[in-house]
């Protein structure tokens, strides 16, 4: 696969298209299966509160995972993101209702580089907090 944005067609300033991707606590156990991060925090309602927190927490590899999927899915090709990095600044939150959490992810070109690779900074929030801070991709465009 190749990514089907074109260099030639982005601006620095242009804004990604808003996503919003949505988290249940089956989400969370799936996850832990998959990364085997076990944490109970993050599927056991009762520890998490014990330990000080609102309820089960999103694994922070999760959350970083969504703002992933955002710039994949843009690109239009996982292998065209070359660089991700973020900070958590914030916990995504996950009640256990049908509802669940939200976590809202949207981006802009920060940077045209050389090669046909543009820097996206990304924007992810959960509610009212920021979840992740100092989030940047470095993209290889067609």
């Amino acid at each position: 696969m190749t990514a089907t944005v074109r260099y030639d067609e982005v601006k620095v300033g242009q804004e990604l298209p808003t996503a919003e991707y949505g988290v249940r606590r089956l989400n969370l156990v799936m996850y832990a299966g998959a990364s085997g991060d076990f944490n109970q925090i993050h599927w056991n309602e009762r520890f998490a509160k014990m330990v000080g927190l609102p309820d089960v927490i999103a694994h922070g590899m999760y959350t970083m995972a969504q703002g992933g999927r955002f710039v994949t899915d843009w690109a239009g090709d996982p292998a065209a993101v070359v660089d991700y990095g973020v900070r958590f600044s914030s916990m995504v939150v996950v009640p256990d209702d049908d509802q669940g959490a939200t976590i809202t992810v949207s981006g802009v070109v920060e940077e045209k580089l050389e090669d046909k690779r543009v820097v996206v900074a990304l924007t992810a929030r959960s509610g009212d907090a920021r979840v992740l801070s100092k989030a940047r991709a470095v993209v290889q465009l067609a």
